[in-house]
């Protein structure tokens, strides 16, 4: 890995889509053990998993990762606590609405 050129790499993964009372969720694993860094991007090829409610979708696919380029790793490190904080709102008002 350069300081200024990514790489990809395709690897087999597996993605489960939950869609029940108990647990609503998707996840994505890689069955290389491969490890995403910050500032990678993963693209997982196919159509879009989707489960009825009630149902557990299980489906073996190929995803593609592309490694960020040293410079690009480090940035993503040093301004990443920053990124999260502009999902918080805060309000000081004392202003009540219904």
């Amino acid at each position: 890995m350069g300081l200024f050129t990514k790489q990809a790499e395709e690897v087999p993964c597996t993605v489960e889509v939950s869609h029940r009372f108990e647990s609503l969720h998707a996840h994505v694993r890689f069955d290389n053990g491969a490890i995403v860094h910050p500032g990678d991007e993963v693209l997982v090829h196919g159509g879009p998993v989707t489960a009825a409610f009630g149902e557990v979708v299980v489906e073996e696919r190929t995803a593609t990762i592309t490694r960020a380029s040293a410079l690009e790793r480090l940035w993503t490190r040093l301004t990443g606590d920053l990124g999260a904080m502009e999902l918080c709102e805060f309000s000081f008002s004392e202003q009540v609405t219904l």
